[in-house]
């Protein structure tokens, strides 16, 4: 792991899923600038002391030439720093677990995916929410036709927890997601919105066509927006409404998403994970509970409580790494991914990822909210 140590709350929830399912064991680390604090850090973890680095770099060289060498590295950094060390490992032949967005910037984003692609390494992204379970059966609803003709997509991430310049009193975490060198051309979008897009595309299979976006920035004296409206139209006829906002009082993680078909819609909110909504026309409104039989397969092999036990953020991020675990298994044996591997987040996915902000951004800035083409969808 690079990043991820004391009081860093995402470093947390990476050792949580990889420790959950039992398919990975952490054996080495540079987990903070500061080489004596992270060096602390590993010895709370049982990390022996030669395997607890200063930085990267020397991760890097010291781990590839072990014979014991680690398979993958899960970076939990700030995103500018993205790119160095997930090139550096694939470099080395090392897999990768990436937080998101990938790169701060197409340039990087497309030398990545064509990097992993050469190397025939695995470079997976941490879009957590497309390991709950309730979405994989929304996506093998979609694909079944469940729902008819996909017509309206409708997404939003808000969240309350910027709503004041906590960056100017001290917050860490606000600091570098407000600051342009470090998080990239776009803030609620960049952070939050990218969530946001990769859930509506998982689950209904659309690709954008064109964007149109305004960008707003509430809280006096910030960098980056911290609200974003955008409008999609995606191939094929369909029409979505994206919205991200860090400064939406009274949100804690309202992540919703709401499709409509000409036979049927769904609707699922993060905050209440186990239940799908669907109503087909003419019929009544359906709950489906996680947890049930009848499920899609891509669903129960996800599932890991009886009905009625709640499952949720930290078994989502486990299905992640339980499916990364997965390709990187059938990568090294040579033989067929396991049902796990469907869907997986990939460099593509990271990809369009970044490409998204970019549009969004020139979008607002160019055009004032003109349309735009992702450079990849």
């Amino acid at each position: 792991m690079i990043g991820g140590g004391e009081g860093a709350y995402i470093g947390g929830i990476h050792r949580f899923a990889a420790r959950l399912d039992n398919n990975y064991e952490l054996v080495a680390g540079a987990f903070d600038v500061d080489a004596e604090r992270g060096h602390a850090f590993a010895a709370k973890n049982y990390i022996q002391r030669d395997r607890s680095y200063g930085d990267y770099k020397a991760m890097v060289e010291a781990e590839k030439s072990r014979p014991d060498r680690v398979d993958v590295v899960a970076i939990c950094t700030p995103n500018h720093t993205h790119y160095p060390i997930a090139k550096a490992f694939l470099d080395a032949g090392i897999h990768v677990i990436c937080e998101k967005p990938m790169t701060t910037t197409i340039e990087d984003a497309i030398a990545l995916h064509d990097l992993a692609q050469s190397t025939g390494l695995f470079l997976g992204v941490t879009y957590t929410y497309s390991g709950y379970p309730m979405i994989h059966e929304a996506r093998a609803m979609v694909q079944r036709g469940d729902l008819g003709t996909i017509r309206v997509v409708q997404v939003e991430y808000p969240l309350e927890w910027m709503a004041t310049g906590i960056e100017l009193q001290g917050n860490q975490q606000a600091a570098w997601r407000t600051d342009p060198k470090k998080n990239g051309r776009g803030g609620s979008i960049g952070d939050i919105g990218t969530h946001a897009y990769h859930l509506a595309g998982f689950v209904t299979g659309l690709k954008a066509d064109a964007i149109a976006a305004d960008l707003a920035t509430f809280v006096e004296g910030r960098a980056l927006d911290d609200n974003a409206h955008v409008m999609i139209r995606y191939q094929g006829g369909a029409r979505g409404l994206l919205w991200s906002s860090q400064v939406a009082i009274g949100q804690s993680n309202g992540l919703r998403l709401r499709v409509f078909g000409e036979k049927g819609s769904l609707a699922w909110h993060q905050e209440n994970p186990n239940e799908l909504h669907f109503t087909p026309l003419f019929g009544a409104p359906t709950v489906i509970k996680r947890g049930r039989d009848d499920l899609s397969e891509a669903t129960r092999i996800r599932t890991r409580t009886p009905p009625g036990h709640p499952e949720g953020y930290i078994e989502a991020f486990t299905n992640l790494y339980s499916s990364f675990a997965a390709v990187i298994r059938a990568k090294a044996s040579g033989g067929n991914q396991s049902s796990f591997a469907e869907g997986v987040p990939t460099s593509y996915d990271g990809l369009k990822g970044v490409a998204f902000v970019d549009a969004v951004v020139d979008s607002h800035e160019a055009h004032n909210g003109g349309w735009q083409t992702p450079r990849f969808v």
